[in-house]
């Protein structure tokens, strides 16, 4: 059965990364639903946060692609009750809709919406909150004329008390544990 799933990809800033992983959502035939890339807590890190719906069967199999990447560091997969997560939408209307009455201030302040620049010619409205918030404002707003609409893609951060940082330090203990064993296994050889 599918379901929802955010993808969260911790990376070393390279060219090119962003084409490697989408070319494994394309082999599998998957649609990428959202994308948004920033950087991370970690200096030196990106995040890449991927919304796909899909089969668990299946992201466990491109969980393990992405993790096969070089610059990739670590990647997490969510479901929606494990992280907390927001869009935001800007809205265009043209100023005169607004003028005419109150019912497009109305329907911004009762969506915890607010006007973020106002123009003789237009007003933009900034809605932050998941997909649904901001497509029902849209839909509110649409019959007084909106002129543009645009929404990120999802930025996410987990409900796990466990940290990239945790992650990195013992892939560093495990890396130094392994050299460890390589360099005695040399110094074995070569007795």
């Amino acid at each position: 059965m599918k379901k929802e799933f955010t993808i969260s990809l911790f990376t070393e800033h390279h060219i090119g990364i962003l084409n490697q992983v989408t070319i494994i959502f394309t082999r599998r035939q998957l649609n990428i639903e959202s994308i948004a890339a920033s950087g991370s807590a970690v200096k030196g890190i990106h995040k890449l946060t991927i919304v796909v719906n899909t089969t668990e069967d299946l992201i466990e199999k491109v969980q393990r692609q992405l993790e096969k990447l070089i610059d990739v560091l670590k990647v997490f997969v969510h479901t929606n009750d494990e992280i907390i997560y927001q869009e935001i939408a800007l809205y265009k209307v043209q100023t005169t809709e607004l003028m005419k009455s109150d019912i497009i201030e109305f329907i911004v302040r009762s969506s915890n919406a607010r006007f973020l620049e106002i123009t003789p010619e237009y007003v933009v409205i900034e809605k932050t909150g998941h997909k649904q918030d901001t497509t029902d404002l849209l839909n509110k707003l649409d019959p007084y004329g909106v002129l543009q609409f645009v929404r990120s893609g999802r930025i996410a951060i987990t409900k796990q008390t466990k940290e990239l940082m945790a992650y990195l330090k013992e892939m560093d203990e495990a890396n130094n544990i392994k050299q460890d064993k390589d360099f005695v296994a040399e110094i074995k050889s070569d007795l």
